[in-house]
């Protein structure tokens, strides 16, 4: 089959989606431009600032669209085949994930720009809410584990893909570089917006080549950041807490609007590489049902292994997080919320691709997706700058990675902070520091002990956790509807798939987990950890999903099911 014909097959399903399916979900929430946003109630210049849409389209889908929409269709392409991961990631980001992000952003935007967890305790109960936030904040731990470990060893010895580009610099050393350039361009890009206020096309103009810019500079001073694994993870955990605190239009805000330019060359290179490399499709279409290991049956591991590509919980920490606190017109959920995702969906394509066009047999074992993707990006790069430059092509994919997975980590930690502010009740600087503190303790503790490299154990509860916080969150939105007495199918229907998906692949990580699990003497047990995390994850979805049932039953027996104030957000 034409690999150009499934990409602007994709692409045609995902524009058809969000003109029809996303207008008629739009209608759903009765979207009003002439109700104040909570960025505009607020607006107390540090989380609630009023956003131009663009601006925030940028900072919002560089904040959402990390390794995972691109590591997890590699993966299960090389486990399953590409027909079942094209047909998920369709799919799933239609209907499942791009609803998810829309009704997620706009809950929190009608109920005060408050999180998720907040939304399920006021409609499910205390008990409810409470343990959602701790369902929150394991995954939040998980995420900040896995991506931190991963920059660090990146900022070590350089990620596979840039050894694999054979350059001849110091490959950490100019990651690393890039990426502290990068930061303090985000830095004073934040600044000149927030005192200078010059149009934003200006500040496009100059600040956008200078990110570009970054990783060609970082390959010249490549020896001045050569540190080792733990002090890296050490000083990435501080800027965690430094950027955490500050307020989102001093990092936050600038570094995401630059990082989405970032990920929008990524983009195009890809669309480049699909419709004018003359690439065939060369990995089979399906290779099993079964292909082994603890993670190697197509139900449920592929839909957890792709992850974000399709649907992710976390996207939904982000939406109720940081951008309902910024959200200027009600009109601008749907291209933030289900824009968002669907870009998402065509990264998760790019991604894809990257892999589908290379020969079988040809990558060896263990090729971490960073390899795959940042040569595939390379060899797109190269049709428009000649195959003499194939080093720093293949370099610039593999930083764009880098950047992508390093973005996400202040974000985790903000929302982290704001899950324990929350949870206990802590306000002003003192309860931002110390939630910010406990967010990334257990990081910390992880990082300095773990063995090398556990982040890919890590990873595969991430993945699991990440689709389950998806379900239970559309299990509080469901029952906001349904206690407004509103349509719920849209959101019922793909939460219990969801749900049931996910809680299977955990209790199957529990088990095999237990199977794997060796005592050492002086180290971190990971299997061993990984088995507990993933049963305290099963046992507070159920709790949250037997809560919701009980108080559910309850409101219609009581005939409340419309309260004054749920009705009135949805008008």
């Amino acid at each position: 089959m034409s690999l150009t014909l499934l990409a602007v097959g994709f692409l045609l399903v995902l524009v058809a989606a969000y003109r029809l399916y996303g207008g008629w979900v739009a209608r759903q929430f009765a979207l009003d431009d002439s109700r104040p946003t909570p960025a505009h109630e607020v607006n107390d210049g540090v989380d609630f600032v009023p956003t131009r849409p663009f601006y925030l389209f940028g900072q919002h889908f560089s904040a959402i669209a990390a390794a995972g929409p691109i590591a997890g269709p590699i993966i299960a392409c090389q486990a399953f085949g590409w027909l079942p991961c094209l047909l998920w990631i369709g799919f799933g980001v239609v209907l499942i994930g791009a609803v998810h992000d829309f009704a997620s952003l706009a809950a929190s935007v009608r109920h005060g720009a408050t999180s998720i967890a907040e939304i399920t305790r006021e409609h499910l109960g205390n008990k409810a809410g409470r343990a959602m936030m701790g369902f929150i904040w394991i995954a939040l731990v998980y995420v900040i584990v896995a991506f931190a470990d991963i920059t660090a060893g990146t900022f070590v010895g350089g990620s596979e893909e840039l050894r694999a580009a054979a350059v001849n610099f110091n490959p950490g050393g100019a990651v690393a570089a890039a990426s502290i350039l990068y930061l303090g361009l985000s830095v004073v890009l934040g600044l000149v917006e927030k005192y200078l206020k010059p149009p934003l096309w200006l500040t496009t103009v100059i600040f956008v080549p200078a990110a570009f810019a970054a990783s060609w500079v970082g390959t010249y001073i490549s020896n001045v950041f050569v540190l080792d694994h733990r002090t890296w993870g050490l000083l990435i955990l501080i800027y965690c807490c430094v950027a955490s605190m500050v307020p989102v239009w001093a990092l936050l805000q600038p570094r995401g609007y630059l990082g989405g330019f970032i990920l929008y060359a990524a983009i195009a290179l890809g669309v480049v590489g699909v419709f004018f490399g003359g690439y065939e499709i060369q990995q089979p279409a399906f290779k099993g049902w079964d292909v082994g290991g603890m993670t190697g049956t197509l139900f449920p591991f592929l839909f957890v292994t792709i992850a974000c590509g399709a649907c992710s919980g976390f996207h939904g920490l982000v939406c109720s997080g940081t951008t309902s606190k910024q959200i200027d017109r009600e009109s601008h959920i749907k291209p933030v919320g289900y824009g968002g995702m669907l870009a998402e969906g065509f990264v998760a394509l790019i991604a894809l691709v990257t892999i589908m066009i290379v020969v079988p047999g040809s990558i060896a074992k263990g090729t971490a997706p960073g390899t795959i993707y940042g040569n595939g990006v390379g060899q797109f790069l190269t049709l428009i700058i000649g195959k003499g430059q194939l080093a720093f092509a293949t370099t610039f994919g593999a930083m764009a990675f880098s950047t992508f997975v390093f973005d996400t980590l202040d974000v985790c930690t903000r929302l982290g902070r704001y899950i324990v502010q929350e949870l206990f009740g802590w306000r002003g600087r003192w309860g931002a520091l110390t939630g910010t503190l406990l967010t990334v303790a257990l990081p910390l503790y992880f990082i300095t002990f773990a063995p090398p490299n556990s982040w890919s154990k890590f990873w595969t509860l991430f993945g699991a956790s990440n689709q389950l916080l998806a379900a239970l969150t559309l299990l509080s939105i469901t029952a906001w509807l349904y206690q407004a007495r509103r349509r719920i199918a849209f959101t019922l229907v793909p939460m219990v798939f969801v749900l049931v998906i996910t809680l299977w692949a955990l209790v199957a990580l529990v088990a095999g987990n237990l199977r794997a699990t060796k005592i050492m003497e002086g180290r971190l047990d990971v299997e061993l950890i990984n088995a507990v995390a993933s049963a305290a994850l099963v046992l507070l979805a159920l709790y949250v999903a037997l809560l919701a049932l009980f108080k559910l039953r309850g409101d219609r027996r009581r005939g409340t099911l419309t309260p004054a104030h749920t009705a009135a957000s949805l008008e």
